[in-house]
């Protein structure tokens, strides 16, 4: 059994030599790649001096990069974590065996029930985290622990069939809602986490990349159930059509004239508006249906050919 560790990594001196060996005598039969995303610091020599292969994305965000190790890389068992050193290796045995022994597909590595909230400084972040964890959970019925988290373990048919959309750092949050979407095989594992050492820097802009991840959420609520975004849309704009138009009805019960005349054209546009939304809802949900339908007949067809592939290799 093969197994890939990947580190995303955009300047990460001070921290990429200590996760390569610690990961190495962790999962001392793994390939560990480190993927330089236009570092200025050297990261991608004192990985390669650690013994990590080293490859590049030139493109920057954590979610191109994302995008090149899935396309580039075969194994049947992908660890991912971040270069920071803020995830401890004891841990990485115990997840990908959840993928390599218990057919998981993703394994989420929980930190917000172990140290996270002890040892991130940052409060914004916190309760950032505790935000999306909600708002997702709720959105897509699902009861993830840590949507967020850079640790994570994969199935090859994960990787080899997860659209790859986001450019940053927001790619985990669309990770978690595509496998919640796809009813795809999850489990999480509780794991510790430790804050940057002194001389590491985060490279997350709380409000820039919180406001990418709830538009994230925003754009794959609609694209994954658009009745119920559409139907909300219409269900406020209907709302707001009987506000113009009720008051316009009880006047002319009680004057016999109705005097805001623009008023009740405009409720009517209004009406007309929400029913749109409401047609546009369920064409959506048809074609969200067939091209669900069509995904999981893709996923036989890529276990088929992983397995054939693995025949082949034996």
């Amino acid at each position: 059994m093969s197994i890939a560790v990947l580190i995303p990594c955009y300047n990460e001196s001070a921290t990429i030599e200590k996760v390569v060996r610690d990961y190495r005598a962790a999962l001392p039969e793994a390939d560990i790649y480190v993927y330089d995303n236009n570092s200025s610091d050297g990261t991608d020599e004192i990985a390669r001096a650690a013994g990590a292969i080293v490859r590049y994305e030139r493109k920057q965000g954590k979610g191109n990069v994302i995008r090149t190790m899935f396309r580039e890389i075969d194994a049947d068992c992908y660890l991912m974590i971040d270069g920071d050193d803020t995830y401890p290796a004891e841990n990485a045995r115990e997840m990908v065996s959840l993928v390599l022994e218990r057919g998981a597909d993703m394994v989420v590595g929980d930190r917000l029930s172990s140290t996270y909230f002890t040892e991130n400084k940052r409060q914004f972040h916190n309760a950032g985290n505790v935000t999306v964890r909600k708002l997702v959970n709720r959105l897509f019925h699902g009861d993830v622990k840590d949507i967020m988290t850079g640790y994570r373990a994969f199935s090859p048919l994960f990787v080899k069939t997860f659209p790859v959309l986001s450019k940053g750092f927001e790619i985990e949050t669309e990770m978690t809602i595509h496998a919640l979407n796809k009813n795809m095989n999850l489990a999480e594992v509780a794991v510790g986490y430790r804050d940057r050492p002194e001389g590491s820097v985060s490279k997350l802009n709380t409000v820039q990349d919180g406001v990418r991840v709830l538009k994230t959420i925003a754009i794959l609520y609609k694209n994954y159930k658009p009745l119920h975004f559409f139907g909300l849309i219409a269900l406020i704009l209907f709302a707001v059509a009987l506000a113009l138009f009720l008051p316009m009805v009880a006047m002319y019960f009680s004057t016999g004239v109705v005097p805001h005349g623009l008023a009740l054209v405009a409720s009517g546009f209004v009406f007309l508006a929400a029913v749109l939304s409401f047609i546009c809802g369920l064409i959506l949900t048809t074609i969200t249906n067939q091209q669900r339908q069509n995904f999981e007949v893709t996923l036989n067809m890529i276990d088929l050919l992983l397995k054939q592939g693995k025949q082949g290799k034996e």
